[in-house]
């Protein structure tokens, strides 16, 4: 049976759907939910997670105020684009591309967003909302946008294997966090992890999230198995963008695996769009009765 490719597109189609009529409902009441996007530098990831992001906001009606700043911006100044946003009541959300530039105190600038307009999740508040199942708070996009893929799919989670690739506090973390609410058995590996295989072939799914080219060769994988692979690093050799997996390896093994590019992005920035939605509502005092 040959391997199913998981595509982003028809996910995001699917959840558009409510949320054009949410953006309906907020613009009869004169409300037009805002993106605040903050850029440094021109990494081709973020550049092509930024292209998705505007097609998405622009399709379903929201606007999006962005700032470019250049990789020798201070620490200061983009605190200073934080603060601005936050305090202009028609940006609803606010989100920066990461890693920042060396030497900067990422905590700092996380933690400067304001909650209610932290739409992906970076801060210490929305971080503890979430952990502790808080009603408010928003999950990390990527995270959030890894079981959408999964339940757009059909691709049964609970009581399964899940293992997570990385465990950073945006992607694996949050992932493996979201995968135990759905009651998988979750094990989360990372750099220090040994014989990584060897607990990867075990796996009835596998997410990935570690941004760099083959974390995972055949030499991990094994029949049956479902691969969500959020990586996206652009391969000077090969001149495209590539995930975590060596695809054409994985593609003759295992059941489904998700496309890249063309997979996880499309529905992160649609999560982002939903976060969006939600966070101008909310902000603006509309409850959606839809």
């Amino acid at each position: 049976m040959p391997c199913r490719i998981l595509k982003g597109a028809p996910v995001a189609e699917a959840l558009s759907i409510e949320l054009s009529e949410r953006v309906r409902a907020l613009g009869e009441r004169g409300v037009v939910p805002c993106l605040g996007m903050i850029r440094i530098g021109e990494r081709a990831g973020d550049l092509s997670y930024e292209r998705s992001a505007s097609k998405r906001c622009e399709a379903l009606g929201i606007a999006i105020r962005k700032r470019f700043l250049d990789e020798s911006v201070t620490e200061q100044e983009l605190l200073a684009v934080i603060a601005e946003m936050n305090a202009d009541d028609t940006v609803h959300g606010i989100l920066f591309f990461r890693p920042l530039p060396e030497g900067m105190d990422m905590r700092a600038i996380c933690d400067a967003i304001a909650p209610e307009k932290d739409v992906d999740g970076v801060g210490a508040r929305s971080m503890a909302d979430v952990y502790m199942g808080a009603e408010h708070g928003f999950f990390p996009c990527t995270a959030q946008a890894v079981m959408e893929m999964l339940h757009y799919y059909q691709i049964p989670v609970c009581g399964k294997r899940a293992v997570v690739v990385g465990r950073s506090l945006v992607t694996g973390r949050p992932a493996a966090l979201l995968l135990l609410r759905e009651h998988a058995t979750v094990s989360v590996c990372h750099t220090r992890t040994e014989d990584l295989a060897a607990l990867t072939r075990q796996a009835d799914l596998i997410v990935t999230a570690t941004g760099h080219i083959n974390t995972l060769t055949r030499e991990h994988l094994t029949r049956g198995q479902v691969v969500i692979d959020i990586g996206l690093t652009y391969d000077e050799a090969r001149g495209k963008l590539c995930g975590d997996v060596d695809h054409e390896a994985a593609e003759e093994i295992v059941d489904a695996i998700s496309a890249v590019p063309g997979g996880i992005g499309a529905v992160t920035s649609t999560v982002l769009c939903a976060h969006v939605i939600e966070a101008a509502e909310t902000l603006s005092e509309v409850r959606n009765d839809l």
